[in-house]
Parts: structure tokens; sequence; C-alpha cells
């Protein structure tokens, strides 16, 4: 079992950034996949990125791709998201996800353990 945790999330102006974290535990997640999805009020949770268990692979939905990085430290068993350039339609609870194997899906069928979110709040 793989239990995930995320944090870093809060209220930010237009334009300003956060760092969203998801910490590991219960396992080594260092040969895991790993994504963030997002989930709006009244929308269905969407893929926002993901990286393969080395690192050496990124993927971003395209409402995100140039304002935000995904990244991981294996040591620390710990997955990031850098927001920067932050818009309204940001907003929403951020959750991270984890799978076994060197598959890096962006969909959420393709992983099996969720954390439970963090609320990121954009104003403008």
């Amino acid at each position: 079992q793989v239990q995930l945790v995320e944090s870093g999330g809060g209220l930010v102006q237009a334009g300003g950034s956060l760092r969203l974290s998801c910490a590991a535990s219960g396992r080594t997640t260092s040969t895991y996949a790993m994504a963030w999805f997002r989930q709006a009020p009244g929308k269905e949770r969407e893929f926002v990125a993901a990286i393969s268990w080395s690192g050496d692979r990124t993927y971003y939905a395209d409402s995100v791709k140039g304002r935000f990085t995904i990244s991981r430290d294996n040591a620390k068993n710990t997955v990031y998201l850098q927001m920067s350039s932050l818009k309204p339609e940001d907003t929403a609870v951020y959750c991270c996800a984890a799978r076994a194997g060197v598959l890096t899906p962006t969909i959420e069928l393709g992983y099996k353990y969720w954390g439970q979110g963090t609320q990121v709040s954009v104003s403008s």
C-alpha cells in the first residue's frame, strides 16, 4: 500500500505562484509513475501533469504547459508541482496519484493510489 499526502495549497492572487508537494509513505515510490490531477467545483477531475519513475519524462495538459513544472525527489519519496502565472481557472482541488511500473499514464484509470487533495484558490 502507498499513502499519498498533498500539501502546499492555498489562496493566491492571479499571476502568483505556489508549489505543491506530495509525500508518499508505506512503500518507496522510486519505481512509481506519479501524476497530478485537479477537480474544480462542478467539473470532472482532469489531468494536470505526470512524471515517469525515473524523472526523465514529463507530460502536461495543454492548459498548464509552460506555467507548471512537475518534478520528483526519489530520496524523499516526494513529487512536486511548481505552479506559476496562476489564473482563476486554475482554482481546484489538486490530487496526486501513483502507479507502479514504467508506464506514465495521463488518465485517471492508469493510477492506483490517490491522495486526498489540497485546495488551490486563485483570485482575480
